[in-house]
């Protein structure tokens, strides 16, 4: 198998692997995703089917450069969402304030008839509050490392060379 097919389908089986981790979480311990926590599995859903896209372009031989371009946007992606999850985590840790729409102090709540309604209707989980912790990190500093891991791989397929035939 060419460098670029294992770098691609490795690169989708993670970016997939995520993302059922990340359901799992939600659907069945009941931690529900912040605004960041949702804008960073948009790295990991492009790059599930553009993997697999250049794992069958290499795999059926297409051109170098074609496949080479479709690993670019892999890490491209992966990196893009690295520096999204140092973000998210900076905010989690108080480094720096976060988007309004999940941080900060809860203000607006309409007028004080319809308050109650409000406050039973929205649920508005917090970006700077962290829900789970392993080793010290958040689910937002493990997608860092996971995003980092998923550009280097798309960098090794890119700088490897495939055996002569």
């Amino acid at each position: 198998m060419s460098p670029a097919v294992t770098a691609a389908l490795l690169a989708a089986g993670i970016a997939a692997a995520t993302l059922a981790g990340a359901w799992y979480m939600q659907l069945v311990w009941g931690l529900q995703p912040c605004e960041l926590c949702l804008k960073q599995r948009w790295a990991y859903y492009a790059i599930v089917p553009l993997a697999v896209l250049v794992a069958g372009l290499a795999g059926r031989g297409a051109s170098r450069g074609l496949v080479l371009a479709g690993l670019v946007l892999i890490a491209l992606a992966a990196l893009g969402n690295a520096g999204l999850g140092v973000y998210h985590s900076g905010v989690e840790w108080g480094f720096w304030p976060g988007p309004t729409e999940c941080t900060g102090p809860i203000g607006n709540l309409g007028s004080a008839g319809s308050l109650l309604e409000r406050l039973d209707s929205v649920r508005v989980v917090r970006c700077d509050e962290v829900q789970w912790r392993f080793l010290g990190l958040s689910l937002a500093g493990y997608s860092v490392l996971i995003s980092l891991l998923i550009a280097a791989i798309a960098g090794w397929g890119i700088t490897r060379k495939p055996a002569a035939a």
